[in-house]
């Protein structure tokens, strides 16, 4: 299942000017060497969620991906109390002396997001008559004791709101206000879609995600906020006009970013069905981000970080492009296994408001050295010239899911994963051709077929899934969780979903299962689960109770055991030994010895099947083919 992400920020929404009690001048010239501090202040909607999901909120989420920004990211800590401006009736507010007064009055409520801020969060009502004049603090309206011990405050509330409901929305965020000194967002809110919250195991680590990804957005990554991003000496790097700020977007209701921030880059010969057309793409082209997205693809002519051009409001500009960067958490939409890369803590660094703990990035792999054709060119022509080549097109694919379904195993072979192909309804747009033909699909309908994630350019790549039968979800394809195990009576490839599992790949021939009467084919084949250790510089895969040991990468192991009454017969294929082992040995230092023949004396374990008497016939055999699955749905 995919999850659509949208950054919430409203320019007009946005309460700016926040004086944090220091001259500025002050703050600018301090260093950002202090861990980010972030309150989290609970809207009553919270509390009323039921107790499974309040647990799983209060206690695993919020806490985890509070703690993983605040060491990633410090900040330059003012030592004052922190109090929030109040909202100005209709907007309307003057600027005197580093302060912010509104003119004539404040509005009733401050809001944040969903949540109504606290009087002892605010700074007392301040205004200025219509000529700007006569300005003070209003009778009546007292400052509150402010919040200390924080950076940063994070509203949160649960409530099903109509946006909930668009693109099945599990959270969504902003800031709601900025300080004077340097523009950085010191207050924002979350709102979680309590229809959307699952508490299953297996589901854990995407709402985790959801969440860390929302507060990014709150605290920088935020089209409202590119036209205040500030170089290392803490000066704009986009323009501001007399009133302090930069000149207002109208259509995107944001302010106006400088190319030294955002920049716009023509492609003219972009490759697609039958041809090419020119294509424009938007580059975040900031100092610390072109030099990582460079160094990541190994593209020295790399212009920067290309962002994403599709989707609704909030989801485009304001995410990485997912062709690019498939799986990095900061794209628009969660597929699979998101991780948040060293080009998003550079991003935030690059807002001239923090410095990164890089420590914390998480590795991508997805498109990691593969060059400036796989960076700056379509997917149609990267795939194209591998074909032409010779070599794998991959990360991409090109199989069109059929059946009998050839599962594959994901690049990290953390999931059974299939070619995310299909046909569309209608034909894409011309941009979104990828194939001048594909195998089994008749020519003149190409044009229909393109991978399941539109934000990806419908380029298709190895995806994990769910599996379904009748519309009813029965298990995932990520091969940590147990509870992905098939059911015995359905286990043919004897695989063992779990902590110490990974994908590995079968051969091209059906796994079976015998018994002395019946001959039963699983239909669906190509990649299974299966625990594994490494140990005397090889990878050792367990199937049921026994190991067998991968001596070179490619090697077939064929395995024939009893298991549930019946005899199974399949073959699997040895991964590189790096690939599972780096790093995973007991031993300190040890790696993967060179490839080589099995050893004479290793013979690995068969199971005969014992009958009453000998069946010599194949007609003997009773055929039953397996559909025990209805349908996939591609996450």
């Amino acid at each position: 299942m995919n999850f659509l992400f949208a950054d919430g920020a409203d320019a007009l929404q946005v309460v700016r000017g926040v004086n944090l009690g220091e001259p500025h001048h002050v703050i600018r010239k301090r260093a950002a060497d202090q861990p980010l501090r972030i309150l989290l202040y609970y809207d009553i909607s919270v509390y009323r969620l039921d107790e499974e999901k309040f647990e799983l909120i209060n206690n695993t989420v919020l806490p985890e991906a509070v703690r993983f920004w605040e060491n990633a990211l410090m900040v330059r800590r003012a030592g004052a109390t922190i109090r929030l401006n109040r909202k100005c009736e209709n907007n309307q507010l003057f600027y005197r002396r580093d302060e912010v007064y509104c003119k004539n009055a404040c509005s009733e409520r401050t809001m944040c997001g969903e949540v109504e801020v606290p009087d002892e969060h605010l700074e007392a009502c301040r205004t200025c008559n219509d000529t700007g004049q006569d300005c003070g603090a209003q009778p009546g309206s007292p400052r509150g004791p402010g919040i200390d011990g924080a950076d940063f405050i994070f509203y949160v509330s649960a409530m099903q709101t109509e946006r909930c409901n668009k693109g099945q929305t599990v959270a969504y965020a902003a800031h709601c206000q900025q300080e004077a000194a340097l523009d950085r967002p010191i207050a924002g809110h979350a709102n979680l879609c309590p229809d959307n919250i699952v508490t299953k195991r297996q589901e854990l680590e995407t709402l985790l995600s959801t969440v860390k990804h929302e507060i990014l957005h709150a605290l920088g990554f935020s089209v409202s906020l590119y036209a205040f991003y500030r170089d290392q000496d803490g000066n704009p790097l986009t323009p501001r006009v007399e009133n302090g700020k930069p000149l207002l977007n109208e259509k995107l209701q944001a302010r106006q970013w400088s190319d030294r921030v955002i920049r716009s880059v023509h492609r003219p010969d972009w490759k697609v069905r039958g041809g090419s057309v020119p294509r424009d793409v938007l580059m975040m082209v900031t100092p610390r981000v072109t030099e990582e997205a460079r160094r990541h693809f190994n593209c020295p002519d790399l212009e920067g970080a290309e962002l994403e051009d599709q989707g609704d409001e909030g989801t485009s500009l304001t995410h990485w492009e997912k062709r690019v960067f498939e799986n990095e958490a900061m794209t628009g939409t969660h597929t699979q296994n998101p991780v948040y890369s060293r080009m998003t803590l550079a991003l935030m660094e690059d807002t001239g408001w923090y410095r990164a703990n890089y420590s914390m990035a998480q590795p991508l792999r997805w498109g990691r050295n593969l060059g400036c054709d796989f960076a700056m060119k379509s997917c149609k022509e990267w795939m194209d010239k591998r074909h032409a080549s010779g070599e794998s097109i991959a990360p991409f694919c090109s199989k069109v899911k059929r059946d009998p379904l050839e599962t594959e195993c994901t690049a990290d072979r953390s999931s059974v994963a299939l070619c995310n192909l299909l046909e569309h309804t209608e034909q894409l747009p011309k941009m979104f051709q990828n194939f001048d033909e594909i195998a089994h699909v008749p020519s003149g309908l190409e044009g229909f077929y393109g991978g399941s994630v539109s934000l990806a350019d419908y380029c298709p790549y190895i995806q994990e899934f769910t599996w379904r039968s009748k519309n009813v979800v029965v298990r995932g394809s990520h091969c940590r969780y147990f509870e992905n195990n098939p059911h015995k009576d359905k286990n043919f490839a004897l695989e063992k979903y779990g902590d110490e599992s990974k994908c590995i790949l079968h051969t091209n021939k059906m796994w079976e299962e015998r018994s002395c009467t019946q001959l039963r084919q699983w239909q669906h084949w190509g990649s299974g689960c299966y625990e594994y250790h490494c140990a005397d510089g090889r990878l050792h895969i367990h199937v049921e109770n026994y190991t067998f040991t991968c001596y070179a990468e490619n090697q077939k192991l064929t395995i024939q055991l009893l298991s549930n009454g019946w005899l199974h017969n399949g073959v699997l294929i040895c991964p590189p030994c790096s690939k599972l082992c780096e790093g995973m040995f007991e031993i300190p230092g040890e790696k993967c010895l060179p490839d080589s023949t099995v050893p004479p004396h290793v013979k690995y374990h068969k199971d005969e099947l014992v009958c009453g008497q000998s069946i010599t016939k194949p007609l003997g055999w009773m055929l039953i083919l397996s559909f025990f699955i209805s349908a996939l749905v591609l996450r």
